[in-house]
């Protein structure tokens, strides 16, 4: 088994190929089966979120190239920021990874949240394609469900006013 245990400059050419949805492109720890049919497995750096065209290394130099795997996307259009704005406001209250894209906003396909947004006024439609959604704004990783802060709700006197 290939031991990946590293990103590397993806100026040189890769051995091999690697093609991962989202899910698994956020572990660190992960047996796989690269597209050659090889077996290998990540050993990464924790908290190591893998984009498309990135490239990992093994000890011995072997590398492999990331591709993102097409997946189902929920998809909204509008040339209103506005309600791109709201869109992304309710997307992200519920912990939803997005990409966004000037007038498009997309994220795994999810019927529940379609329905809340066809409510706000917006079209939504599905699309297969790679999804490389936002990194997360405090450098963890919203597809974790953890952004590596933690909310305070103390109180102070200051705020009882």
């Amino acid at each position: 088994m290939i031991k990946l245990i590293k990103k590397c400059d993806a100026a040189a050419t890769a051995d091999s190929t690697l093609t991962l949805p989202l899910h698994s492109r956020i572990k660190s720890r992960l047996r796989v089966t690269l597209d050659n049919g090889r077996d290998a497995g990540l050993f990464l750096e924790r908290g190591t979120t893998l984009k498309d065209g990135d490239q990992l290394s093994s000890a011995e130099g072997y590398r492999v190239q990331i591709k993102a795997a097409v997946e189902a996307l929920s998809v909204i259009c509008s040339d209103d920021p506005h309600l791109l704005a709201r869109a992304c406001y309710h997307l992200g209250n519920r912990h939803v990874s997005v990409q966004i894209e000037p007038g498009r906003v997309s994220f795994l396909h999810d019927h529940v949240l379609d329905e809340m947004l066809r409510g706000l006024g917006l079209e939504v439609t599905t699309s297969e394609a790679p999804f490389e959604p936002e990194p997360g704004a405090y450098g963890g990783s919203a597809e974790r469900g953890h952004h590596g802060h933690t909310h305070s709700h103390e109180h102070t006197d200051e705020h009882h006013h």
